[in-house]
């Protein structure tokens, strides 16, 4: 009998991988001699650079960068296994966790450091680099990012602009002849779901802005800016990218990134999905294990769950999907309909904390995996 053991991390608690072999450790009991392949996955966010260095026997490597508030901060990034593809989360550079309540500024937050891990990358001699823009602290457009990799920002009086989205308001050149040449022949995937555009209410500073300690008058501020910039790009750069799907990501990172570089987008599982062969493990299975620590109706909108599902049943449609959460919320009946998953159990073993949970989580999804387990070999013996 073969599992394919596919879960996200348990945000709080357990990586990826961690969580994946918590499962076998249950099943094994059971089945001692079963067939297991472990496949650690993410959705594009936190986590992902680990799920992907981890599924491809990659590596870490550590560098550093400019943080988001300008100060200097030390960010991993991921090298896979094929020694030619980076994987980077943008959080680990220019990400929320820099900041606090206090701290908090948008108007001059940096996404310089992101561009420092790019240039890291092509030192690496990578020919494709996946980027997660998730969890950021920024909402400057990418312009930090843009300066990293060789971009010259200018006023009116041809000085470089400062860091953050209120200087983009005083843009008045945009000089591309030391943007980085190797950027040409690398691929750049963007790992995002956020559909959100560059600008105006469903733009980066009005639907991200406040999460980054944006006051109603920065919102109004880092808006402005932002169309300016947007209007530069399209002077300079000729690139119509302020309403393209996903360019608000990330406080505008995904313009930037759309802007100065060859990057396309796509969905964060979809990439997990690819980069980790889940597609050619799955083909033989008799079951798929995966989970998150919490599953609800949100889950069918670009979450590792129900991805794997998708990707599992498009493969081998008779082979059961089980999924297992910390924490299972409203809704959950969308994810069986049009058979995409068959059984969702939540791990947590009683009342308890939410850090009792975190320590128990390792114990209980064995716990729970063993039980599952033994329904199996009840059912199929």
């Amino acid at each position: 009998m073969k599992f394919v053991i596919a879960p996200d991390s348990f945000k709080g608690s357990l990586t990826a991988k961690e969580v994946a072999l918590a499962i076998k450790k249950g099943i094994s009991k059971i089945f001692p001699t079963a067939n297991f392949e472990l496949v650690p996955m993410a959705d594009g966010g936190e986590g992902t650079v680990q799920s992907l260095v981890d599924a491809t026997a990659g590596k870490i490597i550590s560098k550093e960068v400019v943080g988001p508030l300008g100060s200097k901060v030390v960010a991993n990034y991921g090298l896979l296994g094929n020694s030619k593809t980076a994987v980077i989360e943008m959080a680990e550079a220019s990400g929320i966790g820099y900041i606090n309540k206090t701290t908090a500024n948008p108007l001059i937050t940096t996404t310089f450091g992101t561009g420092q891990l790019i240039i890291d990358a092509l030192d690496h001699d990578v020919d494709e680099i996946i980027l997660g823009i998730g969890g950021s602290a920024t909402n400057d457009g990418g312009a930090g990012m843009a300066q990293a990799i060789g971009v010259h920002l200018l006023d009116s009086k041809g000085q470089e602009l400062t860091f953050g989205g209120a200087a983009l308001l005083q843009l008045a050149k945009i000089d591309t002849n030391n943007l980085d040449s190797r950027l040409n022949n690398v691929k750049i995937v963007i790992a995002s779901d956020v559909n959100n555009p560059l600008t105006g209410k469903k733009g980066a500073s009005a639907v991200f802005g406040p999460q980054k300690g944006a006051t109603p008058e920065m919102v109004q501020q880092l808006d402005k800016s932002l169309v300016h910039y947007s209007k530069m790009l399209q002077k300079y750069l000729h690139k119509d990218v302020a309403t393209l799907p996903g360019a608000g990501a990330a406080g505008g990172l995904g313009a930037g990134l759309l802007a100065f570089t060859t990057a396309k987008m796509e969905h964060g599982i979809d990439i997990v999905v690819n980069y980790s062969n889940l597609k050619s493990k799955v083909q033989d299975a008799d079951f798929i294990i995966t989970g998150e620590g919490g599953i609800d109706f949100q889950t069918q909108y670009g979450k590792t769950p129900f991805g794997v599902a998708k990707a599992a049943k498009s493969i081998a449609p008779n082979a059961p999907v089980i999924a297992l959460a910390g924490y299972v919320g409203k809704g959950v009946d969308v994810l069986y309909q049009n058979n995409v998953m068959d059984a969702i159990f939540s791990t947590v073993s009683g009342a308890k904390t939410l850090d009792r949970a975190f320590k128990d989580s390792q114990a209980d999804i064995a716990q729970t995996s063993e039980n599952i387990a033994r329904l199996i070999k009840k059912l199929t013996h």
